[in-house]
């Protein structure tokens, strides 16, 4: 029997919003003050969103079940396969002894840990964000900062903050793609304005991590690469939206700022190197490796980079889609109605799950792993297979918190508690494009995707611009610019960060370390987007 979703169960918009958070609140508290591992914060909020779902919007059992059950399905497939088989990259090139030649060759080039971080973080993982997303570029930059000899803590949380300006175009453009599928507008008109809002994030973003790392002061030092890094980026991506489509802004942003960087890195240096206060000091750096053995030790992960960037093609899923299963989830599928205003007329709640094996991203960093068996010397078969079994209990806590955090997701979307909340934000008026972004920002702490956030949230930004007699564009667009800056502190990006950087248990720290990072990065979007709906509508295409 179908099920109607609920947004209004307690008869006023406002008290519905606030109740349908309980399991925020409980998310937050847990991680934010209690400092819990995020297992059990998981646990705790998704048990109680549950309940919530049952007991006051009215959900029956078996629907809420089976929507928590289908989250964290999800949660293993696909974001724990990318994640454990990246871990495994890593580890193998450390066991073999690889990652002291990345390491070396990196700080032959720089041994300043602000530079090094833009390289990794900011660049490289752009790259991947633009080909995979899904929280593969956290999992791979963060554990490589660590490797690099990097604090654990600053290397998740910079990693954490880096992954901001692309996250938008992550995935050759999918979180764009589904923006303007669901709200039902010109696909490069929504690129065009995204386009014309995170470039001025992506300027500063550089100079953002390199404050957090070593304060205004000592950023001074290397503030012309910081422009650089920034310019390069920021330039790239307004050009490549605007005028090309939203497919490949990340990834020429990504090479654009590594072949910028390190040009001016040949001609300039920093006066001081900076290094954490807990590292050993360092005197100069000794070029110990041949260019082949560099070339070498690299290779797993320009194989990587390929794979990933190879199966994000429309051709290359088409072709490996066979190599897979989807089916609709049982008790669940199309047994939900969504209802106006969250979409213009009543519509089945689809609930499909993929089991996509062949095109998924984490497929093509298994292969691209057991390529590089091939590559490391010395290193057979069987360490490899020993050395994925290690990595497999290393993430079992993260695996139990990546999944319960997207049960969460699902039993909160699929209830209408998420649209519940997000139709409190739609009655603030001539306020609202202030909101939009933070309405983004919501969805991607409660799912982890900037994409899901704009399925979940993209019709009701539409309905409500349309309302008010606002750009229905501008409001679709700042939902996903205000979601990238929710990446950072959902708690999916968090346990990523922590099973990377071997902090797990250490979820909550992580959270306060990026929160008031999230929040400003937030604000600024808020503001920007009520200028551009009330004074600066000629930025606008």
């Amino acid at each position: 029997m179908n099920w109607t979703q609920v947004y209004n169960p307690l008869g006023n918009v406002a008290l519905s919003a606030i109740v349908a958070g309980i399991p925020l609140y409980i998310l937050f508290y847990m991680l934010a003050i209690r400092r819990s591992p995020g297992h059990w914060a998981a646990l705790f909020g998704t048990s109680s969103a549950v309940l919530l779902a049952i007991a006051v919007w009215g959900m029956p059992v078996g629907l809420a079940l089976n929507s928590t059950l289908m989250g964290a399905a999800f949660g293993i497939f696909p974001i724990v396969w990318i994640i454990i088989n990246t871990i495994w990259v890593y580890n193998m090139t450390v066991e073999s002894g690889e990652f002291d030649i990345i390491r070396n060759s990196l700080a032959c080039i720089t041994d300043d840990r602000r530079l090094q971080a833009l390289f990794i973080a900011f660049a490289f993982g752009s790259f991947i964000e633009g080909t995979a997303g899904f929280g593969t570029p956290v999992a791979i930059t963060a554990a490589m900062l660590v490797g690099l000899g990097f604090n654990p803590m600053y290397a998740a949380g910079i990693c954490l903050i880096a992954n901001t300006a692309p996250v938008a175009f992550g995935a050759i453009g999918i979180p764009i793609v589904v923006a303007a599928r669901v709200a039902d507008l010109d696909l490069m008109h929504v690129s065009k304005i995204v386009g014309r809002q995170l470039p001025f994030l992506s300027i500063i973003v550089p100079i953002w991590l390199s404050v957090t790392m070593c304060g205004f002061k000592r950023s001074l030092e290397v503030l012309p690469a910081l422009i650089v890094a920034g310019l390069c980026f920021a330039v790239t991506q307004f050009a490549v939206s605007n005028f090309v489509g939203p497919y490949l802004p990340d990834i020429l942003s990504a090479v654009a700022t590594i072949i910028g960087l390190g040009l001016f890195l040949r001609v300039w240096k920093p006066s001081r190197v900076f290094h954490f206060e807990d590292e050993k000091p360092s005197g100069p750096v000794t070029c110990l490796y041949s260019s082949g053995e560099i070339i070498r030790a690299w290779t797993p992960y320009f194989i990587l980079a390929v794979m990933v960037f190879l199966w994000g093609l429309d051709s290359i899923k088409a072709l490996l889609a066979p190599l897979g299963y989807s089916f609709a989830w049982p008790g669940l599928h199309n047994l939900v109605i969504k209802t106006t205003p969250i979409v213009a007329k009543a519509t089945p709640y689809a609930a499909t799950y993929a089991l996509n094996i062949g095109s998924a991203a984490g497929t093509a960093i298994l292969i691209s792993g057991i390529l590089s068996i091939f590559i490391i010397p010395r290193y057979g078969f069987g360490r490899a297979m020993a050395c994925y079994t290690k990595t497999a209990k290393q993430l079992r806590f993260p695996i139990l918190t990546i999944s319960m955090i997207l049960g969460l997701a699902y039993i909160m979307n699929f209830s209408g508690m998420s649209s519940s909340m997000g139709l409190a934000l739609a009655t603030t008026g001539f306020f609202f494009p202030f909101f939009a972004p933070i309405l983004g920002w919501l969805g991607v702490f409660l799912t982890g995707s900037d994409t899901s956030s704009n399925a979940l949230f993209g019709a009701l930004q539409k309905t409500t611009a349309t309302q008010l007699g606002l750009d229905p564009a501008l409001m679709v667009a700042a939902n996903s610019s205000g979601g990238v800056c929710g990446k950072m502190i959902s708690p999916q990006s968090i346990s990523v960060a922590t099973a990377a950087s071997g902090l797990v248990g250490r979820e909550g720290d992580i959270f306060r370390f990026t929160l008031g990072h999230s929040i400003a990065m937030v604000l600024f979007l808020s503001v920007l987007t009520m200028l551009q709906a009330y004074v600066l509508q000629w930025m606008l295409p």
